[in-house]
């Protein structure tokens, strides 16, 4: 299997992230050899891991992926939400450092050359109140302005049993 062919492959799919599965069923081949050619190609400096068995293809052409959908890709299923959500909306003044989600899954971390993804667990009944969103033409799946708080509000209070709202210093003109 020649690796440009498997790139136009992958671009005629919309695979910007992909696993070995992806790779499996576009080549037919099966995964051992698959997975020897992976190592092949990371070596190459052709594909680049965003973490164990998920990967993204960098040449011929690289493309800049928005951190929100990584951070949907990574851990799935997932949907932003907490302070990176309350940001994205301006709900609050600062910057989100790390990319923050919901997920049904054990809570889990991610480095990688993108950034820092950090994924907190809910029950499968409290995985709601997210919706669909284009960014740099791809979708993601982020919480409703309101979710985000909610959930903010849950882990605070989960975490530190107490809660100071003017801490998180809430734009009060886009909450009416």
């Amino acid at each position: 299997m020649k690796y440009i062919d498997l790139y136009h492959r992958l671009e005629k799919e919309g695979l910007f992230i992909f696993n070995l599965s992806d790779l499996s069923r576009l080549s037919c081949h099966k995964k051992d050899l698959v997975k020897r050619q992976v190592s092949h190609w990371k070596k190459k400096g052709w594909i680049r891991p965003l973490k164990k068995g998920l990967y993204e293809a960098i040449y011929p052409t690289r493309r800049i992926l928005a951190d929100l959908f990584i951070a949907n890709k990574l851990y799935e299923p997932s949907y932003i939400s907490l302070e990176t959500a309350l940001s994205y909306y301006s709900l609050i003044p600062e910057v989100a450092l790390q990319v923050t989600s919901i997920t049904t899954k054990p809570t889990r971390e991610f480095r990688n050359h993108y950034g820092y993804f950090q994924y907190r667990s809910v029950k499968k009944e409290a995985f709601v109140g997210y919706q669909l969103r284009t960014e740099q033409g791809r979708y993601v799946k982020i919480a409703e302005p309101e979710k985000a708080l909610i959930d903010y509000i849950y882990f605070a209070l989960r975490d530190k049993n107490t809660l100071n709202i003017e801490n998180l210093r809430l734009s009060k003109l886009k909450l009416k």
